[in-house]
């Protein structure tokens, strides 16, 4: 029978036979994008001989199976303990070390004439970090943004969101890929992972359809004009002659009907139709959804790795999936389980044309 195994450091030094007869649970959960990847450790106090940890610790800690090469790591800051009774139990809590420093200082900053790469080179270089972006990126053109009473981790998000992108910090290093392809920074297509029923303990999909949007639209401020247009991104549909229908105002193929508007008001026409664009891409992406319970810990997975899935519906296992959130656990009951989050895998689209004004 196959045994966990895991390993605590702090400061070069292994801890992990101070957890060995204390450890309840643990859970790490790995997240997409620069949302932070959290930690939760719970440990027995019974003897009331365990002191409270500082806050701002950081630890290295890895998880995976004896005799397995395949190991999750990584680094965490302690942000919050809890001390509760009884039984006595010590909870500490941290986040990703990364992102606890400069990223989320908020501040002032305005770009113009520029491309991603070089935005993304200046924010790394004021962080001391190395960077690697999605080649079919780099080289996007900004116009103009505006980074206003806001944080150089936020306004990454945003700013790689309408080009249909993520941000994540791993081990001190920004990596921006294309969402939900599954493909490398380089492109080069993530090996498929599969997950069959059997492997599982608990699954849930869910179909939003009822209310599902048939549109996007984003506005733009003309300032020679001073006057906000509009933009729409729309599902794709043909008529009974099988000819695509244009909207009237000739930005994107579609039709109207239940339309989703962004609040932000956006600096061009070009940006206002990346944004409605990407956001079109991420209804699509959140129409189905599938999670599942795996009852033998995956330390091997990871977001954005794509997913097939085996023994379930066949709308289920006829569908592509990415892997969005995985969530390890490790507790005396259960052993060690690994909870995954999917969401529909999109394919390689085809950008589309523009009317002409």
């Amino acid at each position: 029978m196959k045994q966990p195994t895991y390993t605590i450091t702090i400061n070069d030094k292994d801890i992990t036979s101070n957890f060995d007869k204390r450890l309840i649970s643990m859970q790490i959960t790995d997240n997409r994008g620069l949302d932070a990847d959290t930690i939760s450790i719970e440990l027995d106090d019974s003897d009331g001989k365990l002191e409270l940890p500082k806050r701002g610790v950081q630890i290295s800690v890895s998880l995976g199976w004896v005799n397995d090469n395949v190991i999750l790591q990584n680094i965490f800051t302690i942000d919050e303990c809890e001390h509760s009774g009884t039984p006595d139990v010590l909870s500490i809590r941290g986040k990703s070390a990364n992102l606890r420093d400069s990223l989320n200082e908020k501040r002032e900053k305005s770009y113009s004439d520029t491309t991603l790469g070089a935005i993304t080179e200046e924010i790394a270089k004021r962080h001391n970090l190395l960077y690697r972006i999605d080649k079919s990126i780099e080289h996007e053109h900004i116009a103009h943004i505006d980074q206003t009473n806001e944080s150089d981790a936020s306004f990454l998000t945003r700013l790689y969101n309408d080009f249909n992108a993520a941000v994540t910090l791993k081990n001190g290093m920004l990596i921006i890929f294309k969402k939900g392809l599954a493909k490398t920074v380089n492109g080069q297509d993530i090996p498929t992972t599969t997950i069959t029923r059997k492997l599982g303990d608990q699954h849930r999909f869910a179909i939003a359809d009822r209310n599902a949007y048939t549109g996007v639209k984003a506005y733009w401020i003309d300032y020679r004009q001073q006057k906000k247009q509009q933009t729409k991104a729309t599902r794709k549909t043909k008529n009974k002659n099988n000819q695509t229908s244009k909207d009237e105002n000739g930005v994107l193929v579609g039709a109207d009907g239940n339309v989703k508007i962004l609040r932000h008001t956006y600096a061009s026409k070009q940006n206002a139709y990346r944004a409605a664009r990407n956001e079109w891409y991420k209804l699509q992406r959140g129409a189905s959804q599938f999670s599942i319970t795996l009852a033998e810990g995956r330390p091997d997975i990871y977001p954005e790795m794509p997913a097939s899935v085996e023994g379930f519906k066949k709308e289920i296992d006829s569908t592509l999936w990415t892997i969005t959130r995985c969530t390890h656990s490790l507790d005396t009951n259960s052993g060690y389980t690994t909870y995954v989050e999917l969401e529909i895998k999109l394919e390689d689209d085809e950008k589309p044309k523009e009317e002409n004004e």
